[in-house]
């Protein structure tokens, strides 16, 4: 079996697939019950894809002993076993070493051994103002709280050696064996959400620590080439790389090369995430694709653009891009709405963490599955090539060692119950995993009905990361595309994001109609390949500032003639679906002029039927009508313009609303007896009452 990863998606000895998973903390677990979980959840929620971090304090909690993988010294650290299983059942795996995982374990997962405050050999990560960035570990204090401890610099020396010896363990003692095609790992994730659950956090929280700012400096010599040209364009006269430093202080910006050195401390983040990524999957050298998940911006206003100056898909070289949820109820806060779908924007790939089981631990929403299928259909919606079940099984095996912060079970709500009983969300799992295998291919291939396109500068991004937040002078990114998000969202349409340092002339191609927001400076390249878009005919609409030098500061208005030459070309028209009556959102992707996907997500407080108009080929209108519960959702596949399959969701608990469920396109229409979720795939009509 031959496993790839295309622009995103999963390609099976060259078939393409949307892929579905959901994920086991097996270490949390009875290794007795390890069998009967997997095989309920594969029988029960139709998943065939089981994700899996493998703890790294819990495979070798003494650091003078080697990892334990086969339950020598307890038999709940048998990875080796757990794997053999999945294999027995039929189960793929992504496999998940960390080196840092989260998944609520003690200290992320790392050992404590590997702590600053245990281990002197080990530099910690420091923030702008020079204080150690602090982590949960794994004791509680006099006031019953979990202390906090350092994190390791992920470029410190003795942890890149001990990390080192992890991977390069696992890959010998667990992966070379199971990995594809004799195996039942057919992907790797490397670390968590960014390196330590830190991709949304802003760029001045991380990192300071020698060995992370002689690694800025060393990559500012690669990218300027001398010191004296980095003086040159600074307008600085350092002696030595050493007396660069680097910016900690958020204010607004006093100059246009104080505005450079901001985009050279976002690139070094970039860097950060590139160096670590690649020097683990090194260590780690599995024989099938490696991707990373990456969390959503956070809530605050400068976090849209710390996190595009950071999230780079584009420059990690064979790592591929993925990323989780965590941040609210889409249906309910237009806040998430908005990062959640940047985030399946930003690059092809699958979501990999999906909260389908937490409902004490975050938000009581979650209680009800019509929440996460709500916001899984957004994620495949907005451009995700996969779902996840954030986890499809409730454990309560663990001891102090491994979480001492949470009570079992782990998760409270999920698809399988800590007993092993599958609960009233494996069946809607079920729904859409068997829509998926007999429809995700197609879906993957639909385009989507998207007009306009987001132009990503990230040195923008950068500079802007440091505005105060009541400030929008200079270059613009993260906000503006958040205002731009905002109106195409009120529109009913949709768009895509488009990185113009990476983007060719046809690539840009595909998107005939670029939105974003200018600055002084911007690479002379990306001006000329903006302005042979305008030679083309295509549209580009700068907001701000237009730039008159390039990336050297030196004078550039290459973009700026193109600008003044004439009126920017109108954007051709793209037909999109319009809401026509109900409060909710409309996805359409379409695979001829005639047939495609329409997802209709219900907001929470919609009341009665969702009508949409969707424009087919020629004079051809498709009008469909959705009844769903609140803040539930929709799919609906349309075939030459009749009605073919479809999922819809008629029961949200959380919100108590119960409706009986209604699919109708022209003439057809197709009801529940009864309030339910309600589904047909392959033609088979389906009933879900909770």
């Amino acid at each position: 079996m031959r496993i790839e990863l295309r622009d995103g998606v999963l390609h099976t000895d060259g078939a393409p697939g949307l892929l579905a998973t959901a994920d086991y903390p097996y270490y949390r677990d009875d290794p007795t019950v390890w069998r009967d979980r997997l095989r309920t959840l594969r029988d029960e929620t139709g998943i065939r894809v089981v994700t899996s971090y493998f703890p790294w304090r819990h495979h070798q909690p003494d650091a003078d002993s080697p990892p334990d993988f086969t339950g020598a010294t307890r038999p709940d650290r048998d990875l080796v076993g757990y794997l053999r299983i999945c294999a027995e059942l039929g189960l793929s795996v992504i496999a998940k070493p960390g080196p840092f995982i989260h998944a609520e374990t003690n200290y992320g997962g790392l050992p404590d051994w590997i702590c600053p405050a245990v281990n002197p050999e080990v530099e910690a990560t420091l923030d702008a103002e020079g204080n150690p960035v602090l982590w949960s570990g794994s004791v509680r204090g006099p006031d019953g709280r979990v202390e906090r401890r350092p994190l390791p610099a992920p470029l410190g020396a003795h942890f890149a050696v001990r990390v080192g010896d992890w991977m390069r363990a696992v890959d010998k003692e667990v992966l070379s064996a199971a990995t594809t095609p004799d195996g039942p790992v057919v992907l790797v994730q490397i670390a968590n959400e960014g390196l330590f659950t830190d991709g949304a956090l802003p760029l001045w929280a991380y990192d300071y620590s020698a060995p992370g700012l002689a690694f800025f400096r060393g990559k500012l010599a690669e990218y300027y080439g001398s010191l004296d040209a980095y003086n040159e364009v600074h307008g600085t006269g350092h002696g030595d790389w050493a007396e660069v430093e680097p910016p900690r202080e958020r204010r607004v910006a006093e100059s246009v090369q104080e505005q450079l050195a901001r985009a050279d401390w976002g690139r070094y983040h970039s860097d950060l995430l590139t160096e670590a990524y690649h020097t683990w999957t090194a260590a780690l050298a599995p024989g099938v694709p490696v991707l990373v998940n990456l969390n959503p911006p956070a809530e605050h206003p400068h976090s849209f653009d710390g996190w595009l100056a950071r999230v780079r898909p584009e420059r990690w070289d064979g790592i591929h891009y993925g990323f989780t949820n965590w941040m609210g109820v889409v249906s309910t806060d237009h806040t998430s709405h908005a990062r959640y779908v940047v985030a399946a924007k930003r690059a092809p790939g699958p979501n990999l963490e999906e909260n389908w089981g937490f409902s004490e631990l975050y938000d009581r929403a979650y209680a009800a599955g019509a929440t996460s299928f709500h916001q899984s259909l957004l994620a495949l919606a907005a451009g995700a090539t996969g779902i996840n079940v954030y986890t499809g099984v409730a454990t309560s095996g663990w001891g102090d060692d491994l979480d001492v912060m949470h009570a079992p079970p782990y998760p409270d709500c999920p698809p399988i119950d800590a007993q092993g009983n599958p609960t009233d969300k494996a069946g809607t799992v079920r729904m859409l995993a068997d829509f998926f295998e007999a429809h995700g291919a197609e879906f993957l291939a639909a385009t989507p009905a998207a007009g306009s396109s987001w132009g990503l500068y990230a040195p923008y991004a950068a500079v802007a990361a440091w505005a105060p937040d009541d400030d929008d002078s200079g270059a613009g990114c993260g906000r503006p595309l958040r205002d731009f998000h905002e109106r195409i969202r009120a529109e009913g349409g949709d768009y895509r994001i488009v990185d113009l340092e990476s983007a060719t002339a046809e690539t840009l191609a595909g998107h005939p109609d670029l939105v974003l927001h200018g600055g002084p400076f911007m690479h002379e390249r990306v001006q000329r390949l903006l302005a042979g878009h305008l030679a083309a005919g295509h549209s580009v609409r700068l907001g701000g500032e237009v730039p008159r030098l390039d990336e050297l500061l030196r004078p550039c208005t290459v973009l700026a003639e193109a600008l003044a030459a004439g009126p920017v070309p109108a954007p051709a028209r793209v037909l999109t679906p319009t809401v026509v009556s109900g409060h909710a959102d409309a996805y359409w992707r379409s695979v001829s002029p005639d047939t495609g996907y329409l997802t209709v997500l219900v907001q929470s407080d919609n009341e009665g039927p969702v009508t949409v108009s969707v424009p087919l080929g020629g004079e051809q209108v498709a009008t469909v009508t959705v009844v769903s519960a609140k803040g539930g959702a929709a799919l609906v596949r349309i075939v030459g313009g009749e009605l073919d399959d479809f999922l819809v969701t008629g029961l949200n608990s959380y919100l108590d609303s119960a409706v009986t469920p209604v699919v109708g396109l022209g003439e057809e229409s197709v009801r529940a007896d009864g309030a339910s979720d309600l589904a047909r795939v392959k033609g088979e009509l389906r009933t879900l009452r909770h």
